[in-house]
């Protein structure tokens, strides 16, 4: 059963049945949250730009965008299939910043 509140007043609710019965003070403080979890520096989230992530990756002028015609974008690889077929190439146009993709 869990706390619910209905109105002012708390009721134990079955998440089946939907029974319910009037909670009592006891009942709410064993559902009371016991610890804070602290993360440390190094969990917190790292909000990354579109530059940022763009900053690190190859070029290559040897594609042509399929949207502008432009002969620059970066690349990368990522393994979207099983581990025995070759990764998938994704390719990000340098000028207009189409993303596609190339099977090889």
């Amino acid at each position: 059963m869990r706390p619910e509140k209905i109105g002012n007043e708390y009721y134990l609710v079955c998440t089946r049945c939907k029974f319910k019965i009037k909670a009592t003070a006891r009942d709410l403080k064993a559902y009371r949250l016991s610890m804070k979890i602290e993360h440390s520096e190094k969990e917190k989230t790292i909000v990354i730009t579109e530059e940022d992530r763009m900053r690190g990756l190859p070029i290559t002028r040897e594609v042509t965008c399929p949207r502008c015609g432009y002969h620059e974008a970066y690349y990368w690889f990522i393994q979207t299939r099983a581990a025995d077929e070759p990764p998938t190439r994704f390719y990000k146009c340098r000028r207009c910043g189409h993303v596609w993709r190339e099977y090889e």
